[in-house]
């Protein structure tokens, strides 16, 4: 992108602006279905302002313009954002104003506000009015700058879809609308309108190519005990798909028919929503005389507690990505003393090798590898232009993944290249106690990902350290890498940890201008032991399947029950992986998972 673009759309912008008669306009990251990433069509915060990263909101007001992000950006937003017109505003730290407040401030008494209903999350655009209308500031919900400014905005994506089989999702569509409308009784609710695309893929057990790294397909449904309805553009669908559905009592109607069918519904109904999970034009299009049953959605709980055939899908998804990973970390390991190596020739070689395995679809999202102080900026992504050659000396930080159509993957290892600092050893090693001491962890049934999040961070507290993301997101089947309603991290989130809820652990370190280390695999709840007096436990199962460099470790810092974890998860890896190897591989990961 040039860097005179950015100024000349955000002019544009302000002309729409005065057009309309608004102060202020708000640009969020999502789209009509509140994606983590949307697909191109609707990628227009990073349009408008340069600005990247997977997460944040651009503000544009007469006068200024900003874009608050997380900690996770901090560093590569202030890159992106230099000259562009566009201000930073790190999110949560002190000194930087709440973006409502900011607008408030800026807009005045009797302003306007401008937004994209349909890509706004109703819960935020009813706090915004309401913040709003507090200061007699009026909120504009009905405006789409980007039809009108952006000229070569991609059209939304009409990629044909196709459907997983039981043997691969382990439960047939019918049975999940029955277990859908099972859970609208437990509601009081006659139906249930499913907008975020992997919600949607998921029920319908769909899958596309229409988000880079996410295999969904963009759609809404409505599940009723009267009917179900997949609204979805029909050139996307093949005839047999077609036909399968109709079979199967499911209703096949154009994609943006979705307003004016939730618009006719009878009266006296309730319609199940979550608040933050559907945009604020289909909110507005739900008619008065319908009920509104606002919960966390019962799909998305559904969803995250994975079946026997969905978890034994992971589990060969990671004997594939172990495979590819013996692979490339050999390559790594003789490729860079010759100087071969770049932050992208790492995301090159992690693609061809992971392709080779068989049900590879693609990356799970892009690859990050930070070699040296490129490893402190958390999101990083190499580019040709500004890449960094990897140097037989420091700490290389990758995290990467991959989307198999038996299971998604999600994995960080820091490796050592050479020569570490005493500094790079005790980071490390804290990294590293903090991810066995929440892979050890049995807790009591009902416990939340927050309650659990402190033994990530323990080791690094001691220290006088942290970090600021979270511990553990939840994980789809061949679905989206980031899937909630599952988490571990510090902020409260009433979810409890189910058996069969895939997540992460991954604590790490970041020294600004020096290295970054992160240390993850993914961890499934299962159940460990139920007394008559104390009720049912649980723990977690590790399952990914890749050496933890042993070189970084200071081993003073480990205690016995921690080298024991460490030996036996090398042990289960070697185990594992070995009947899939040559005999050269086989050696090497002999050597790398050998007891310390």
């Amino acid at each position: 992108m040039k860097t005179n673009e950015i100024p000349e759309r955000l002019a544009a912008m302000r002309r729409f602006m005065e057009e309309k008669n608004l102060d202020a306009f708000i640009i969020p990251t999502t789209d009509a279905h509140l994606s983590e990433y949307p697909p191109q069509h609707w990628e227009s915060r990073k349009w408008i302002s340069g600005f990247t990263g997977s997460a944040g909101t651009a503000v544009v007001t007469k006068e200024k313009a900003g874009v608050w992000t997380d900690s996770r950006y901090f560093l590569q937003a202030a890159e992106e954002l230099k000259d562009t017109g566009f201000d930073l505003y790190k999110a949560g730290q002190p000194g930087t104003p709440d973006l409502t407040a900011w607008i408030i401030e800026q807009t005045g008494k009797g302003g306007r506000v401008g937004i994209d209903g349909l890509v706004y999350a109703a819960s935020d655009a009813l706090a915004l009015k309401k913040s709003l209308e507090a200061k007699a500031i009026q909120l504009e919900p009905s405006h789409d700058p980007f039809a009108e400014i952006r000229a070569d905005r991609p059209a939304i994506p009409t990629n044909k879809v196709f459907t997983l089989p039981v043997e691969i999702a382990g439960e047939s569509v019918t049975d999940k609308i029955r277990r859908i409308n099972d859970e609208l009784k437990k509601a009081d609710a006659d139906g249930i309108l499913i907008v975020t695309l992997d919600a949607v893929a998921w029920t319908f057990n769909l899958r596309g190519n229409d988000v880079e790294y996410n295999p969904v397909a963009v759609a809404y449904a409505y599940v009723s005990e009267k009917e179900t309805v997949l609204f979805i553009s029909p050139e996307k669908l093949t005839d047999a798909i077609t036909e399968a559905y109709l079979e199967q009592g499911i209703r096949i109607t154009g994609y943006d028919e979705i307003f004016a069918y939730v618009s006719r519904l009878p009266e006296n109904s309730s319609v199940c929503i979550t608040g933050n999970k559907i945009n604020y034009k289909l909110l507005q299009s739900i008619p008065g005389h319908c009920r509104i049953v606002d919960i966390p959605s019962p799909v998305d709980l559904m969803k995250s507690v994975k079946n026997e055939t969905e978890l034994n899908g992971f589990r060969n998804a990671m004997i594939k990505d172990g495979v590819a990973l013996v692979k490339f970390y050999m390559w790594l390991e003789k490729a860079v003393p010759a100087g071969e190596v770049t932050e992208v020739t790492v995301e090159e070689k992690l693609r061809e090798y992971r392709s080779a395995q068989d049900l590879y679809v693609g990356e799970s999202f892009a690859t990050i590898a930070g070699y040296a102080s490129n490893g402190a900026v958390i999101h990083y992504h190499a580019s040709a232009e500004s890449c960094l050659q990897v140097q037989p000396e420091g700490l290389l930080l990758i995290d990467s993944g991959a989307q198999y159509r038996d299971g998604t993957t999600d994995i960080t290892r820091t490796v050592a290249l050479g020569q570490l600092t005493k500094q790079m050893k005790k980071d490390y090693t804290h990294v590293l106690k903090g991810h066995i001491a929440l892979a050890t962890a049995i807790f009591p049934e009902g416990t939340r990902g927050s309650q659990l999040d402190i033994l990530a961070r323990k080791p690094l507290w001691d220290q006088h350290l942290t970090y600021w993301h979270g511990t553990g997101h939840g994980i789809g089947h061949f679905l989206n890498v980031h899937e909630g309603p599952q988490n571990i991290r510090l902020e409260e989130n009433p979810t409890v940890l189910r058996p069969g809820m895939v997540t992460s652990n991954e604590p790490g370190l970041y020294r600004a201008g020096q290295y970054g280390i992160r240390i993850e695999n993914l961890i499934v709840t299962q159940g460990h032991a139920t007394t008559e007096e104390f009720g049912t436990f649980f723990d977690f199962e590790t399952i990914t399947l890749c050496p933890i460099d042993t070189r970084p470790i200071a081993k003073k810092l480990l205690t016995k029950k921690e080298r024991k974890w460490l030996n036996r998860y090398h042990q289960m890896v070697y185990d594992r992986l070995k009947e899939h190897l040559n005999k050269e591989e086989k050696a090497w990961l002999k050597d790398k998972t050998k007891a310390i």
